[in-house]
């Protein structure tokens, strides 16, 4: 996941220079110099936000038999761009057309994520629809890197799917798998775009935009799919509480944090979204893990970690060994 906050090929480059994964993030400080509260402040954000987007999951499968995913997605979504608007009242004037396509591209990229995700979480458990789901953001980071040692983290990561899957994805039920994996590339996607899009819009305006985006995207599927039953009392009350804790609090947070910190130390810690996942599965929805489960999450999140880390790595020694060639360089007068 070295690459979420760069632009991938075949994606059109940001107008501004986008930080490579071992470079601080517009506006971060993150250098020898740097205070130990600005480091720790966008880890624990990202920390947090973990946390509450993967507990808001676990509660909003307990709503599913009453909405049906898209039912969620729709309900959760609009909440989200609801408060969002009314806390931020985002400015619409002034901004370019690319800047626009941006936030377009960011809703649309949200929607999808969250579309796949939820009908992945209505055929299989929290914690395997997350591990294949973070394949998205290595995938992107290992076709990027195009070094040998990226194929090890991904032979790593298919190794972990491999046991997930039991030898066939029958065990799991195939669909649910697909949707997991295409949340996946979504949310590669929903990486790329929050960063860009912290950069070009001020505070939490341009995710308050995008995901107004997404809940116009997502509201057509969850009125076919749930009808009236979105408006029952429990159900709004259950929608905005999954709102607020897997829209509105966990992405704020990550767009605010990706201003200040590192996109590498990032991604590391977005690599451990399955652990995370699969506890709040446990306590939430008692969804116990076997041990080939939980050794196959291991595999994927080690996977994610070393990818990362073996970029940053890399890209440390070539910066080194270009800024040494003009160090020793004497002086001419």
């Amino acid at each position: 996941m070295d690459q979420p906050t760069s632009a991938a090929p075949g994606h059109a480059p940001a107008p501004t220079p986008v930080p490579s994964a071992s470079e601080p993030a517009p506006g971060g400080s993150t250098g020898p110099g740097a205070r130990p509260g600005v480091r720790l402040g966008p880890v624990a954000m990202v920390v947090a936000g973990g946390l509450s987007v993967q507990f808001g999951s676990a509660l909003a499968v307990t709503i599913m038999p009453s909405t049906g995913a898209a039912g969620v997605v729709a309900l959760r979504l609009a909440a989200a761009a609801v408060i969002l608007l009314v806390v931020c009242r985002p400015r619409v004037r002034g901004y370019a057309r690319a800047d626009w396509w941006t936030v377009v591209a960011f809703g649309l990229a949200m929607a999808g994520m969250n579309g796949f995700f939820y009908q992945a979480l209505d055929r299989i458990p929290l914690g395997v629809a997350v591990t294949l789901e973070v394949l998205g953001p290595l995938a992107l980071s290992v076709f990027a890197s195009r070094r040998a040692m990226s194929v090890v983290w991904a032979a790593l990561a298919l190794g972990g799917v491999a046991l997930l899957g039991g030898g066939g994805f029958g065990r799991l039920d195939p669909v649910g798998a697909a949707c997991a994996l295409a949340a996946g590339g979504c949310w590669a996607a929903y990486i790329l775009f929050s960063a860009r899009t912290g950069r070009r819009f001020p505070q939490a305006d341009g995710l308050a935009l995008a995901m107004a985006v997404a809940a116009l995207f997502s509201l057509p599927f969850g009125l076919a799919g749930a009808g009236g039953r979105l408006l029952e009392p429990r159900t709004v009350v259950l929608g905005v509480a999954v709102a607020l804790m897997s829209s509105v609090l966990p992405y704020t947070l990550e767009l605010l944090a990706l201003r200040r910190l590192p996109a590498a130390t990032f991604a590391v810690l977005m690599s451990l979204e399955p652990a995370i996942a699969a506890v709040a599965g446990f306590l939430v929805l008692r969804q116990a893990l076997s041990v080939t489960d939980a050794l196959a999450i291991a595999l994927v999140i080690g996977a994610s970690m070393g990818a990362v880390r073996s970029q940053t790595r890399h890209r440390a020694r070539e910066r080194s060994a270009s800024v040494a060639p003009s160090r020793a360089k004497p002086s001419q007068k």
